[in-house]
């Protein structure tokens, strides 16, 4: 059985049977047989049953927010959010299909006709995480359909439910059967399906140690393999920065959906001239959070999805401040604040140093760490100093620095004056531990079907 324990309270929320190898033998058979159609389908029409799809999802919002809430902790009030998120990213990969899967004109070359195709990959298997369960299922689901691919999809365990919300409204749209559909797995049964070729791309969103099993997986397998892993990403304010919109932006960075963000702010570095005034706002504000229950309207700070995790982020800051850093947060400030629960206050720390895991090594919680800086040049060392690179956000008046600065620094993607956002129409991607490949934009559809060249002698 896969079980969701949910944060909220403990209990068993949610449980469901591991599929069958019968099952999971009929589903690729089904997904194989509905795909040979699908890819002849015109785009045009892949749309129709697309955007079908993505109204389904929004029908179902009312019941979506509460589920979300008991599943992996995210408060009510930001639940609509995250299928705001989903419909725009949906809607944009819908929008630029055509375009984007067009056939390549070499140019004229006098006797021949050449072209390159986009041709589906075939059949994708999208194994998706529970921080973000519609965000990061739809930027792999939607466009794999609208290149002609049939997709399976399998959820985290924390949020089996959505993988069920994805058939239903995909069913809901009377997109043909088998070629969407929606597996329970386990670990192993996910690695034995990667590892039998019975896929052709696999697309997962999670950690570096999974990123790795799926590596170790597909060996000598050949097929894709795209990897959107863990994240440590840098914010760097500048002398001239807007001080009060960075550190709005900034706390919001650190600690929406608890931290639990790959690409979330995890630390800052701050020019020596706004250091001081930067850390009180930033404090201030985060004291204005309300930790507790996240199916209360009032709550604006939910529980982390598992104790566990808590207590991994609660042992960074401990051993920080062991090592000479300072919480300036009292957890006290809290009252749901508690040892051994998913429950836990936001924390600032400063007097830290990169020799202090809480600076390189992933959190994934309500923490950040602050250091000033005295140049330009020691915020790029300190942000390049991380084995991880997928966001890293400037804040500045100086576009031109801004762009100066961001060639220099190993990441994916280069924000100036916000952070924690995903623009569907730019590629998302990462470098180093971050994993590889990209999703969304025009160069997400590359790498969800094949070239294919066209070489006719005719004259």
């Amino acid at each position: 059985m896969i079980r969701c324990i949910s944060p909220v309270d403990g209990r068993v929320y949610a449980e469901r049977a591991v599929a069958t190898e019968a099952a999971i033998t009929t589903a690729i058979a089904q997904a194989r047989g509905a795909q040979a159609v699908w890819r002849r389908v015109p785009v045009a029409e892949r749309a129709r049953y697309c955007l079908a799809a993505v109204d389904a999802m929004l029908a179902m919002q009312d019941e979506i927010v509460p589920e979300l809430a008991w599943q992996m902790g995210r408060p009510i009030r930001y639940g609509a959010g995250e299928l705001r998120g989903f419909a725009e990213r949906a809607h944009y990969m819908i929008g630029i299909a055509e375009a984007a899967l067009a056939p390549i004109d070499p140019g004229p070359k006098e006797g021949f006709q050449r072209w390159i195709a986009r041709d589906p990959l075939g059949l994708v298997l999208v194994i998706a995480p529970w921080n973000y369960p519609y965000l990061t299922a739809v930027n792999s689901v939607v466009p794999a359909l609208m290149a002609g691919n049939a997709v399976i999809l399998k959820h985290a365990a924390q949020t089996i439910l959505v993988g069920e919300r994805f058939q239903r409204a995909f069913d809901a749209a009377g997109l043909p059967a088998g070629l969407f559909q929606t597996l329970v797995l386990d670990h192993d049964q996910t690695a034995k399906l990667i590892a039998g070729r019975q896929v052709d791309q696999v697309n997962f969103t999670g950690s570096v140690a999974g990123g790795r099993a799926m590596e170790a997986a597909a060996s000598g397998s050949f097929i894709g393999l795209g990897l959107e892993l863990g994240g440590k990403d840098p914010a760097y304010v500048r002398a001239d920065a807007d001080l009060a919109n960075a550190v709005e932006n900034l706390v919001d960075g650190a600690f929406f959906n608890s931290g639990q963000s790959c690409c979330g702010i995890e630390r800052i570095y701050v020019h020596q001239d706004l250091y001081s005034k930067f850390v009180d706002g930033f404090v201030e504000t985060t004291k204005a959070y309300a930790l507790g229950d996240p199916l209360d309207a009032a709550t604006t700070l939910g529980p982390m999805v598992k104790a566990e995790a808590a207590a991994f982020v609660r042992g960074q800051v401990r051993e920080a401040v062991a090592a000479g850093a300072r919480a300036l947060v009292a957890p006290e400030l809290f009252a749901r604040d508690a040892e051994g629960t998913p429950y836990m206050a936001p924390q600032v720390l400063v007097d830290v140093t990169h020799a202090m895991a809480v600076m390189r090594e992933e959190s994934f919680g309500p923490v950040v760490g602050i250091m000033p800086v005295a140049s330009d040049a020691e915020a790029v060392r300190l942000m390049n100093d991380s084995p991880y690179g997928l966001t890293a956000s400037l804040w500045t008046a100086d576009a031109d620095a801004a762009a100066a600065l961001g060639a220099q620094i190993e990441t994916g993607t280069v924000f100036m004056n916000r952070c924690d956002y995903l623009d569907p129409a730019l590629a998302w991607t990462g470098v180093k531990d971050t994993g590889r490949g990209a999703s969304l934009s025009r160069v997400g559809y590359e790498t969800l079907t094949r070239p294919k060249s066209y070489h006719f002698r005719v004259g």
